[in-house]
């Protein structure tokens, strides 16, 4: 066992010999030069060294996955940037998730090619990679996803088709969430872990320390918590509107229509984010806390799995639901048969009047996207 000790000598001038000895045993070691296997046993993780038939289900139905969300997102992202209907802030936040779960998939596939019994020949700059690109990725997801709900809130309410935030602000605010992310991704990396410190390792991520995981784990169950108060505000407001309004005869169709493609898109929104996200954030939390009864290592791929796919649902639910999203989604699919055709977004054809209303009640047609 290599150890890396702090030097006694650096006390020496100032303390006696025997005070010396004392201080420098008293010094924590930190095992740098330690492999991953070490921390592993020390945290009583099972480590194989050949593949099991649980190991290989697992990688099959991780790479499937990561695939799908890697295909979707980048539907997304091409659908965002070659239409320009969808130049405005709601659509560059939702062009930045699709970034976000983009990354996510990526981080999740480099994360199978680096599991089963390739982690015991990972070195700790490679394990540690690996963990940051899985923490980065999510987190970013999570906080766009915050980031998406404020503002759905804000034009709902005002009853606008799109935010008034300029491009300036949006970019500012994209940017802010890269590093908010980036940052709580590579905080163990630089020192939020348990090499010196063998005691506070965890079970889930042996290397890291259980007080970040509490951290990080609090974290996004206090933004979750915010979403839902958010998309529960605008789903109160929603059914309340259209109870008021169902009252007058001049209520528009249409209004109606929007409004109950609102509820809808909700609903889906925050059965889709508590499904994929609690499991993972509580038992995250409980590792960090320590429950020594709580089989976390049980549930741990699962639950990680599940909030892969949540990257998934995030494309279908945020961008699919959004008719003139499908219509661009298929113009790219079937680019070959159009390639000889110009592109021209199909809400061209549409009266821009059809797109933001101005019902008989006085009140703005909002778009169904949330």
């Amino acid at each position: 066992m290599h150890l890396r000790e702090y030097p006694g000598h650096l006390f020496s001038a100032a303390f006696p010999s025997g005070l010396t000895r004392q201080r420098t045993a008293a010094m924590k070691h930190c095992f740098y030069n330690e492999t991953v296997g070490f921390f592993y046993n020390n945290s009583r993780k099972e480590l194989t060294t050949y593949w099991r038939t649980k190991d290989v289900l697992v990688v099959a139905l991780g790479l499937t996955v990561s695939v799908i969300v890697l295909l979707t997102n980048l539907l997304v992202i091409t659908a965002i940037i070659i239409n320009r209907r969808f130049h405005y802030p709601i659509y560059y936040l939702l062009g930045n998730l699709a970034a976000a779960d983009l990354f996510a998939g990526i981080a999740y596939m480099f994360l199978m090619f680096h599991t089963g019994p390739r982690t015991a020949e990972l070195s700790l700059k490679t394990w540690f990679i690996r963990q940051s690109l899985l923490d980065t990725s999510l987190t970013a997801s999570v906080v766009n996803l915050l980031a998406i709900a404020v503002e759905r809130h804000q034009t709902v309410f005002t009853m606008q088709l799109h935010s008034k935030m300029s491009n300036q602000r949006v970019m500012i605010l994209i940017f802010c969430i890269w590093v908010t992310a980036l940052l709580l991704g590579l905080i163990p990396s630089y020192g939020w872990h348990c090499l010196c410190a063998l005691e506070k390792c965890s079970s889930m991520a042996p290397l890291y320390s259980r007080s970040y995981l509490t951290f990080w784990a609090i974290s996004n169950l206090v933004i979750f918590l915010i979403m839902v108060v958010v998309y529960t505000h605008i789903f109160i407001y929603v059914k309340r509107k259209m109870t008021r309004m169902s009252k007058h005869t001049s209520f528009h169709p249409r209004y109606k229509e929007t409004m109950i493609s609102l509820v809808k898109t909700v609903t889906i929104i925050l059965s889709a984010f508590v499904i994929c996200w609690t499991p993972g954030q509580v038992v995250l939390l409980l590792d960090g806390l320590g429950c020594k009864s709580c089989n976390v290592l049980a549930v741990e791929k699962y639950v990680l799995l599940l909030a892969e796919i949540n990257s998934l649902i995030n494309a279908i639910v945020y961008s699919y639901r959004d008719n003139e999203m499908r219509s661009t989604f298929r113009r790219i699919l079937c680019f070959v048969c159009y390639r000889n055709s110009k592109y021209t977004p199909t809400v061209v054809k549409l009266n821009t009047t059809d797109r933001r209303t101005l019902s008989q009640n006085g009140h703005f047609t909002v778009d169904s996207s949330i």
